[in-house]
């Protein structure tokens, strides 16, 4: 657990060593304290902020509730800085910012891949890679690399990404590099790209995403919690987190579909970013303690 909080970050600090000192970024990363093993439990939890590079904004009825940096940087370090909280999920302009203030000390950090197909473009579905490659994740020392893969036979954009994806899971596994697949089928629906989410379309998923590359020794799934989360998980053997997704619905009813769903056999743990860090209470350190009371006290059924 993180000593820094909300009330010890210096903006104008990271700001003048953004401006006169940008070499120190990578010396910082450098002298990052990695993180410990996982815990007994085997679990990570993980906090997602990879949002903002999209275009993705939104959060609920607010469509620019991620815009202000400075609050956003805030309500993570008061996340990482939770106890039961394993790391974060970020495109490089946010992890900098933040290991640069010290919030990604002994923690995981996952370097967020493919954010070209921006939100609501006419080529969103042909999501290129504008963010980490698995090289650069390696050189920073952060422990895994993440990428979205989404699935549209009505899009011909799919193809592109569907190639770039195979790469970087080649170039992953070469790297011994653990990737996060996060798979979806999804299609255009009156101007904008839609998931489904039902189980047997996240099986379908699953099932080209986990063919992608040359090895899938280093491979990970980062899955939606659906309906028939069950017959997802018999769908793969790859070791799975769930994807808290986005925070519609009562926050009770969420935490209970996420525990149900922590406790089928190959589930690892549990990615999860605006539904925590923008409660919609505002008490972000009461919801991300909740969650990570379920990613580590939830047992796992044998199968």
């Amino acid at each position: 657990m993180s000593d820094l909080t909300a009330r010890d970050i210096d903006f104008d600090e990271l700001r003048t060593v953004r401006a006169t000192e940008p070499e120190r970024i990578a010396k910082t990363l450098a002298a990052r304290r990695g993180p410990a093993p996982l815990q007994p439990d085997g679990r990570l939890f993980i906090i997602a902020a990879d949002h903002p590079a999209r275009g993705a904004l939104g959060v609920r009825d607010d469509a620019i509730a991620m815009a202000d940096r400075y609050d956003l940087l805030r309500r993570l370090v008061v996340a990482l800085g939770r106890p039961g909280v394993d790391g974060v999920l970020g495109t490089p302009d946010i992890l900098e910012d933040l290991a640069l203030l010290g919030a990604l000390e002994g923690k995981v950090v996952v370097g967020s891949m493919n954010r070209g197909g921006l939100q609501g473009a006419v080529f969103e579905m042909d999501d290129r890679f504008t963010a980490y490659s698995a090289a650069s994740i390696a050189e920073s020392q952060f422990d895994f690399a993440k990428l979205l893969v989404r699935i549209a036979l009505d899009d011909a954009g799919t193809a592109a990404t569907l190639e770039a994806t195979a790469r970087a899971v080649t170039e992953s596994a070469r790297l011994r590099l653990p990737i996060m697949l996060e798979p979806f089928m999804s299609e255009w629906r009156d101007g904008r790209v839609v998931n489904d989410l039902t189980a047997d379309a996240v099986i379908k998923s699953v099932a080209v995403a986990s063919g992608l590359g040359e090895s899938s020794a280093y491979s990970w799934l980062k899955l939606p919690v659906v309906d028939e989360m069950e017959r997802v998980m018999a769908s793969t053997t790859l070791p799975t987190l769930l994807l808290g997704g986005d925070p519609t619905g009562h926050p009770d009813e969420t935490y209970a579909r996420w525990g149900d769903a922590l406790a089928l056999p190959g589930v690892r743990g549990l990615v999860v970013g605006r539904t925590l860090l923008y409660p919609a209470d505002g008490d972000v350190a009461a919801a991300v303690d909740v969650a990570a009371g379920l990613v580590h006290a939830t047992v796992p059924a044998r199968r």
